[in-house]
């Protein structure tokens, strides 16, 4: 029997956009109990995958291009995790060590407890401070950290992750659009062994049309040239599902619109510029 394809209960609007990260999407916390799965298009196979890292408590990769989901994914299980700390802004080792630092005050650590009253003193502490407080902290417990959204990791920044794992052994698992040098840069030697990757893929073409379709159903988008634009959404995206949703809610704007026709051309053109920026 067909396996059902789940996309359901969130708007796809919200959904999607989550999962894409596409075009004007900012990239908003979302709280541990607002996850769900359910919201998730035919990734159930990805997600236990997932599960079964996290569960390992070894450092590992996950990769995809933009717009594949690998945020909504890990996210989605974060609520079975409660001590990953989930980085959402790993840009800099500042802003690393001030997610962790809430993450922990929020999950009552001793050591965060006994140094700061709230999160609004975090942000008084030097970044040097704020580092060996953290480290004492992870020393403390078993805890995973779940880095997202990576902005090539410089040397140093690659240097303090591993002392974050040798100090408290404490894994370290990263997100990134490639495995390749440009994306995780000085910390893809951490992830050399293949077993330490998994790469998150866009979809097939039978999947991608099913998703393609369901987004539009939800967003209510109708045209008199329908299947001539799912037809050019598998062909553009090729199999994205950030991608299809990108293009699925720009066809809505006025712009790309003549009465109840969809103009693809000009539509596809500035998709395009758009999702190279966002990428």
């Amino acid at each position: 029997m067909e396996k059902v394809r789940r996309f359901e209960h969130r708007s796809v609007a919200q959904a999607a956009l989550d999962l894409a990260g596409a075009v004007g999407c900012q990239r908003g916390a979302l709280a541990r109990d607002n996850m769900m799965p359910e919201s998730i298009f035919d990734r159930e196979d990805e997600r236990q995958a997932i599960r079964q890292r996290l569960a390992k408590r070894r450092p590992f990769l996950i990769h995809g291009p933009t717009g594949v989901g690998k945020t909504l994914l890990l996210r989605s299980l974060l609520p079975e995790f409660p001590s990953v700390l989930y980085c959402e802004d790993s840009a800099t080792t500042h802003l690393v060590f001030r997610s962790l630092a809430n993450s922990l005050l929020g999950l009552h650590s001793p050591r965060m407890l006994t140094a700061f009253r709230n999160e609004e003193a975090i942000k008084t502490k030097s970044a040097v401070s704020l580092k060996g407080i953290v480290m004492d902290a992870l020393n403390e417990g078993q805890y995973a950290i779940l880095l997202d959204h990576l902005g090539h990791p410089s040397h140093s920044f690659a240097a303090a992750v591993r002392e974050i794992m040798s100090w408290g052994s404490t894994p370290v698992n990263a997100v990134a659009r490639s495995s390749h040098m440009e994306d995780t840069g000085f910390l893809q030697p951490l992830y050399s062994d293949r077993s330490e990757k998994y790469e998150i893929r866009n979809f097939e073409k039978s999947v991608a049309e099913q998703f393609a379709r369901e987004v539009v159903r939800r967003t209510n988008l109708t045209a008199s040239n329908m299947n001539e634009f799912l037809d050019k959404i598998l062909q553009f995206s090729e199999g994205n599902p950030g991608a299809i949703v990108a293009l699925v809610e720009t066809a809505k704007h006025p712009k790309y619109r003549s009465k109840e026709h969809i103009k693809i051309s000009p539509l596809y053109i500035d998709f395009r510029m758009n999702w190279r920026v966002a990428g």
